[in-house]
């Protein structure tokens, strides 16, 4: 059984299904939370989908839930108001993004997961420091990989081909939400620095922002809707907009790790303060993959030096080669299974959902 609090992630959770359906010949239920969710217009014989908006129903089936395995993106699984089953199942997290565990989220967000796909070798660090900082029975880490990388490296050539001969630099300004992201503290000046500079910018706000400060878009929108280098995207699933940049700019974002590692492009970091939610993240001692990558990926920029931004842009994308040659470099170290990723972990899950079939005393875990 997958659930789904949105159908954006759809796409983290399709090709799983596919291969699990058309290779390993398991029935799979799809819940979700979201009417609009693309999961639920899926066909297939062996498969059902369902829609339980939040609520007390979905509460109450979380509680009474009866299934082999339940493979979630959701984090803080039993924090909030959605707890484990009074019967057995098995809890699996599935990561979509390739950020760090213990700074942007709470020390606890993934505690309660019986096994849990890692991205990279950064996850199976971070989550076995919370074990032993925690005193936590260890968890099956699972060497997954990342197929949104994946899907970003395949298609990123002939995108790269569309492009040639267009000489004006286009900025994708994706930054992540909350108080201290750019949109709150310097959104409007920074998009007018770079339309000025005849820079397009391809705006995409996070879906929070969206949902809880829509004011914010609104505000950019009301002073720049009509400018003819100006462009607002918010579907956060897809890549269009990936693919058009030629640059990234963002601030703690993750997104600049799998466009750094994907598509081979370089990052603007807006060098505001840092998203936490973890106040004890520095006793993990492992520095985040959100701040690491920075040395590699691009250039970091002070909020206060904004009037610099279209000079650092341009001075980025002299340098395409060296930042292909760094991305590809990292992601051989940072990525498990770069190619392999989505075979290999339908067939982890089906096999664990074999030994969740076969009852407690079978289950063996491994990694």
């Amino acid at each position: 059984m997958f659930y789904s609090e949105s159908g954006q992630d759809w796409h983290f959770f399709e090709p799983l299904i596919t291969e699990l359906l058309k290779q390993h010949g398991e029935q799979v239920t799809y819940i979700t939370s979201d009417p609009a969710d693309p999961g639920l217009a899926y066909d297939h014989t062996r498969y059902a989908s369902l829609c339980i908006r939040e609520g007390l129903f979905l509460i109450i089936h979380f509680q009474v839930l009866q299934a082999r395995l339940l493979i979630l993106t959701m984090m803080d699984l039993g924090n909030l108001q959605l707890k484990k089953s009074i019967y057995p199942v098995h809890y699996l997290y599935l990561f979509h993004s390739m950020g760090s565990t213990h700074m942007v989220d709470h020390a606890n967000s993934y505690d309660a997961y019986d096994s849990l796909f890692c991205a990279g070798p950064h996850h199976v660090a971070e989550l076995r420091r919370r074990e032993e900082l925690a005193g936590l029975q260890a968890r099956h880490l699972f060497e997954y990989g990342h197929p949104r990388v994946e899907q970003l490296m395949r298609n990123r050539q002939a995108q790269d081909q569309s492009r040639q001969g267009n000489p004006q630099p286009v900025a994708l300004l994706a930054p992540t939400w909350g108080e201290h992201c750019i949109l709150n503290q310097c959104g409007e000046a920074l998009v007018g620095v770079l339309l000025d500079a005849a820079i397009r910018v391809i705006l995409r706000p996070h879906h929070h922002t969206m949902r809880l400060a829509p004011q914010v878009v609104e505000r950019l929108l009301d002073r720049y809707a009509d400018h003819p280098l100006f462009e607002l995207v918010t579907q956060m699933g897809e890549s269009d907009s990936l693919y058009r940049s030629d640059v990234l700019i963002c601030d703690w974002s993750a997104m600049s790790i799998e466009y750094f590692l994907g598509l081979e492009k370089p990052v603007l970091f807006i060098d505001l303060p840092r998203r936490i939610r973890n106040p004890y993240w520095a006793d993990w001692d492992i520095e985040p993959l959100e701040s690491s990558i920075r040395e590699q990926a691009g250039t970091v920029l002070a909020p206060d030096d904004l009037a610099s931004a279209p000079s650092h842009i341009r001075a980025l994308l002299q340098q395409r080669e060296e930042w292909r040659e760094r991305a590809r470099a990292m992601r051989d170290l940072a990525v498990f299974n770069i190619g392999t990723s989505v075979a290999l972990g339908a067939a982890e899950i089906a096999r664990l959902a074999a030994l969740a079939s076969a009852g407690p005393e079978h289950e063996q875990h491994h990694g």
